[in-house]
């Protein structure tokens, strides 16, 4: 049985990604298990490369205090023009020496939370704010929210997810 560490205890990461890799290694038994590790970065990244680089620290902290077979982390951020406000996140998979990198696609934040992430906030916690919620991250987050439940945040990483592990589906060529 091979082991897939995911680099966070937020159960919607853990779920899509488990759903997205039950589908891709449907041959393979896998045992997932969620860990809390740190992502070097900021609470809330402000760029790609801030982005990116969390996931990639968050899967490369997990390989560091973990025993696995694959390794799993997302990280999501915003990019602020001083106009408009964009969220999305990386997805990165360390297994071996092989890495897979993928990033979700990309949606304008309303002004009201993109000033209140300027100010400092969290954008989980921004959302929670302006929609009187509690604890979105860790359910439908900004995108469920916004979409009016069209695509939910696990629905939203899943994609994500399957492109970062095409380096893993396709080991022939990468």
């Amino acid at each position: 049985m091979k082991k897939v560490i995911i680099a966070s205890k937020n159960p919607v990461k853990i779920d899509c990604v488990k759903e997205t890799m039950d589908v891709v290694f449907d041959k393979e038994k896998l045992e997932y298990k969620g860990i809390s590790v740190p992502s070097d970065v900021a609470d809330q990244p402000i760029s790609e490369e801030e982005t990116l680089a969390g996931a990639l620290n968050r899967a490369s902290n997990a390989k560091e205090v973990h025993q696995g077979d694959y390794y799993v982390g997302i990280e999501g951020g915003i990019s602020d023009d001083g106009n408009v406000m964009t969220a999305f996140a990386w997805v990165v998979v360390i297994s071996g020496a092989k890495t897979g990198k993928a990033r979700t696609s990309t949606f304008e934040l309303p002004q009201k939370i993109a000033e209140l992430v300027r100010a400092g906030v969290e954008l989980g916690h921004a959302d929670d704010q302006v929609f009187e919620r509690q604890n979105s991250k860790q359910k439908d987050g900004a995108v469920g929210i916004l979409t009016k439940g069209l695509l939910d945040r696990k629905e939203y990483y899943k994609q994500a997810v399957l492109l970062a592990l095409v380096p893993f589906i396709n080991s022939e060529l990468y």
